[in-house]
């Protein structure tokens, strides 16, 4: 069965879907971007943006007894490729090898210059 993971220090959903949602031992994070739990937009710098926005699925991950060290699969949206460099640095501090897979993808963002999804295993036993 599928289950809801939601966390409380984490953003609500903008709309009818789960922050994160477990499936046996997979754990899927819907899109996240620099909100803070009361969904208000932080981060004034890029990399403050991708910092919220990590942190963000990382808040998500512990609610499921995991963490983004257990990433499988990342998803990054940037308003711009011109970051792409500076996302490389600061994802580095979140993640370990061996490196989850990864697309990096430039769309129209409102409002924001990230938003990032995962897929992250969970440890037996959590």
């Amino acid at each position: 069965m599928i289950e809801k993971i939601q966390a409380a220090d984490a953003p609500p959903p903008g709309g009818p879907y789960s922050p994160g949602a477990r499936f046996g031992n997979l754990l899927f994070i819907a899109g996240q971007g620099p909100f803070d739990a009361s969904g208000n937009r932080v981060g004034e710098t890029f990399e403050d943006q991708v910092r919220a926005t990590l942190d963000n699925l990382e808040r998500i991950a512990n609610a499921a007894g995991t963490s983004l060290k257990n990433a499988v699969r990342i998803g990054a949206f940037l308003s711009t490729l011109n970051y792409f460099d500076q996302f490389n640095e600061v994802i580095a501090d979140y993640v370990t090898e061996p490196y989850p897979a990864r697309t990096t993808v430039p769309v129209d963002l409102r409002g924001m210059d990230v938003e990032i999804d995962a897929i992250v295993a969970i440890p037996d036993g959590a």
